[in-house]
Order: structure tokens, then C-alpha cells, then sequence
């Protein structure tokens, strides 16, 4: 089969077109899936680099990309055969193994997919994964909030996310107004207010266009937010502190780079606030597995899109240029990287 793969990490790794053996044996638990579209996280370039210290195992090389979509070829003997034939999106695909979505096939347990609805393209099933287990974790650690999002679950509650305009801000502020809550989101520029809006964000605000950020969201959120969806935490510390509503929970799933996270305990303790990290690949299974309840539920209903009109430019790229994928994404490349595998 075709795949990419490294054998090294470090900024002068290659990702090469290579042939390798198809997925042999399966475990008992394991399916075989026929990759259509992968899905590029930042995990994805930022393992490959190895700045996660993420060690490849032996029996190299590692094939990248946790992310994605196609069809049930064969399974193992203790999966039900009905799923032969099944269209599926997969997550986690590459943690602690070797064989990633960026192959025309993959083996990876049956646990590690869920069904993707006929009327959905594959190209959504690849986008989901990472940013929207993500993202369901975050709304869900919203003090007497709900474990798992269903409609209107997060009725009453005001959720500010930061980054409207990234894959997990997009899949935040989707699942949110999906589950009744009101969204305001944070964004850089007027062309990713656009996209924030387009997701379905209640209000949007340009911090760079603002004298007063903390005021401008307590307008709209008088009593504060009740949880922050943070990519951003060194930077948004006291804009965060200054918005959250007493007992209110800060969810962090990424470090903008910009230093050491110092809080402002008073403040902090006076709220009772929390301050939650989140990875997907180390949270809990029960967490995971209600995640994807989640997402299939919101699937169901029809309130999760991706594409330029609901706020999530997609880009594709070809086996071939996963690399050109990868560098495109580290630059800031504002929207969703697939992969074109098979057709």
C-alpha cells in the first residue's frame, strides 16, 4: 500500500512517498480501514519534529495522522462482520502506534471508529476526531454542567472561545450553540470574524479592535462566562480571569508559546476557578467515549459542518505533499488540512 512515513524526528526528518506491506494480521478487536481522506492536527508536524517526545517504536517508520475517514475492509474475530462494508471516521489513530491514517490502510481497534451517517462526506468524518472530542471535553467540564452534550444541554450558560476561527474554536462553537448555550468568541482579524460568525458564534469580538476586551465581552455576558475554550493561556490570563464567572472553569488545549503560565491567584481563588488542561490522547476513556456520543448525536441532528460556509476553510493535498501539508499548517494555515488518500 501506499503511506507516508519518518523514521526520525527532528527538523530535518523527510516524509517519503513510500510502498509498504498492507495491514496483515488483526487483532481481535481491530478493523481494517481503507483511508479516503486523513485529517492533519498540529500533534501530527509536531511529532514528527518530536517535540511531543513521542519516541517511534520499533518496527519503523512511523505513519502519521490520527485522523480519518473511509470504509471497514476486514475485521478481527471478535467484531462484529456486519461492520464489513461500514463507512467510518477514526481518532487517535497514531497514538503509540505505527501505523497513522496516512496510508490507504489502516488497522487500529474497532473502538477507535465510529460510524459515519451516508448523507456525510468523508470529508467531515477526517475533520472530526481531535478538535471535536476536544472541544466536547472542554463544554463539559463546566461546574454542574452536563458529561455528555446533548441539545440543549448547556441552556443558559455563556461560553467564550478563544480562536473562534480554528478547528477546535469551529468545532467548540458549533457543539456549543448545538447544545443551547450562547457563544462569544475571541478573533485576530476581520477575515476570521467572518469565519467565526459563519460557525455560529452569538458574538464576535476583534481584540485588536478593542480598548477594553474584558468589558466588551461583560456586555454581552454580564454575569461572566461560564467556561473558556483557551488556546492561548499565557496570553488571555487576565482577560480570562477578568470574564470568568464565579466557579467558572478555564479549559486549556494549547500553548501559544509565549512563556510560562503565571495566574493571578487572588483573582483565581476569590472565583473558586478552575484551570483544566486537556490532550485527547491522555484524558480518560469514559471522557473519550462520550465525546463521540456526543459528535454522533450532533452528526445525527445535522449541526456539524466544516467548509467555508460554516467558518472552516478546507484545504486538500495530495499522499504525496503531506509535507507541504504539515509546513502549511505550522505557518498558521487558518482552516482544516486533509488528505486526499483514495477516491
Amino acid at each position: 500500500m501506499r503511506a507516508v512515513g519518518y523514521e526520525t524526528t527532528g527538523d530535518v526528518d523527510v516524509l517519503a512517498d513510500l510502498v509498504v506491506p498492507r495491514p496483515d494480521g488483526l487483532a481481535p478487536d481491530e478493523v481494517e480501514v481503507r483511508i479516503v481522506r486523513s485529517g492533519v492536527n498540529p500533534t501530527d508536524w509536531k511529532s514528527r519534529r518530536g517535540a511531543l517526545h513521542m519516541p517511534i517504536g520499533p518496527g519503523k517508520p512511523q505513519i502519521p495522522h490520527h485522523d480519518g475517514a473511509g470504509t471497514v475492509e476486514r475485521v478481527g474475530v471478535d467484531v462484529d462482520k456486519s461492520l464489513v462494508g461500514a463507512r467510518v471516521w477514526v481518532h487517535e489513530a497514531a497514538y503509540r502506534r505505527l501505523g497513522g491514517t496516512a496510508a490507504e490502510y489502516v488497522a487500529i481497534p474497532a473502538a477507535q471508529t465510529a460510524p459515519l451517517p451516508e448523507n456525510v462526506e468523508f470529508d467531515t468524518g477526517a475533520a472530526l476526531g481531535i478538535p471535536f472530542m476536544t472541544a466536547h471535553r472542554a463544554l463539559t467540564l463546566i461546574e454542574g454542567g452536563p458529561a455528555e452534550l446533548t441539545p440543549g444541554s448547556l441552556a443558559g450558560r455563556f461560553i467564550l472561545v478563544a480562536g473562534g476561527a480554528g478547528a477546535v474554536g469551529n468545532a467548540a462553537i458549533q457543539l456549543a450553540r448545538w447544545a443551547g448555550a450562547t457563544v462569544i468568541t475571541t478573533v485576530s482579524s476581520p477575515r476570521k470574524s467572518q469565519l467565526a460568525q459563519a460557525a455560529g458564534a452569538h458574538h464576535v469580538l476583534n481584540y485588536r479592535q478593542s480598548s477594553d476586551a474584558a468589558a466588551d465581552i461583560r456586555k454581552w455576558a454580564p454575569d461572566g462566562v461560564d467556561a473558556v475554550v483557551e488556546v492561548a493561556p499565557a496570553a488571555n490570563v487576565d482577560l480570562d480571569a477578568a470574564v470568568l464567572k464565579p466557579s467558572g472553569v478555564v479549559a486549556i488545549y494549547a500553548d501559544d508559546g509565549q512563556g510560562p503560565l503565571s495566574l493571578p491567584v487572588r483573582a483565581t481563588m476569590t472565583a473558586n476557578a478552575r484551570y483544566q488542561f486537556i490532550l485527547v490522547y491522555t484524558m480518560p476513556d469514559d471522557a473519550k467515549r462520550a465525546a463521540v456520543r456526543g459528535i454522533q448525536a450532533a452528526l445525527a441532528d445535522g449541526h456539524i459542518h466544516i467548509g467555508e460556509a460554516h467558518g472552516i476553510p478546507v484545504h486538500h493535498y495530495p499522499l504525496s505533499q503531506v509535507r507541504e501539508a504539515h509546513t502549511d499548517l505550522e505557518r498558521g494555515l487558518v482552516g482544516r488540512v486533509l488528505i486526499d488518500v483514495t477516491s
